[in-house]
């Protein structure tokens, strides 16, 4: 077994994962190790194979995981009406920043039929990085303030690892339903 494609595609997975994960503030919440390995699979096929990927619809596909995740999060967390106000700057403060996130999705190649070089993927994930950095620096702040007006219950909700990988680690532990 050949394990060169396999020490190429995990550092080019992350890369793409870094470009692509600064999506939404929403990922601080559920920072899924699903989207890792879902760009594992979906690198840029090797030059001729006539397949292609698009960082663009992957990134805009992830932005509204995000925005789902939030979704699904305040209807989990079965917030009282004295928590709403937190709830609302976080939600505020959220979509501002995948607002951000989905005006830079815009700007990635529609599609790729080759992978980037070395020094292009190291600038992506820099690029990517820097945004993330200023997505988690925008919400932080409401997220903590929402966090600290939420009861035990209702942090184990938040707590809870979100995504289908990390939601499997969790129950290989305990081996019961969630």
């Amino acid at each position: 077994m050949n394990l060169r494609p396999l020490l190429l595609a995990v550092p080019t997975a992350f890369v793409l994962a870094a470009g692509f994960a600064f999506s939404s503030p929403a990922s601080a919440l559920d920072a899924d190790l699903d989207d890792v390995l879902e760009l594992a699979q979906a690198a840029p096929p090797a030059a001729g194979s006539g397949r292609t990927f698009s960082p663009q619809a992957m990134c805009q596909d992830q932005v509204a995981r995000r925005i789902g995740n939030r979704a699904y999060l305040k209807a989990r967390l079965e917030l009282k009406p004295e928590q709403m106000t937190a709830w609302n700057a976080f939600e505020k403060a959220s979509d501002e920043a995948s607002a951000k996130a989905t005006a830079r999705c815009t700007t990635l190649p529609v599609e790729l039929k080759e992978r980037p070089n070395y020094v292009d993927r190291l600038s992506m994930e820099e690029s990517a990085m820097k945004a993330r950095v200023a997505s988690i620096e925008a919400v932080k702040p409401t997220l903590v303030a929402l966090y600290a007006v939420l009861s035990p219950e209702q942090k184990a909700v938040l707590d809870r690892p979100r995504g289908r990988m990390m939601g499997a680690m969790g129950r290989m532990g305990d081996h019961g339903p969630r």
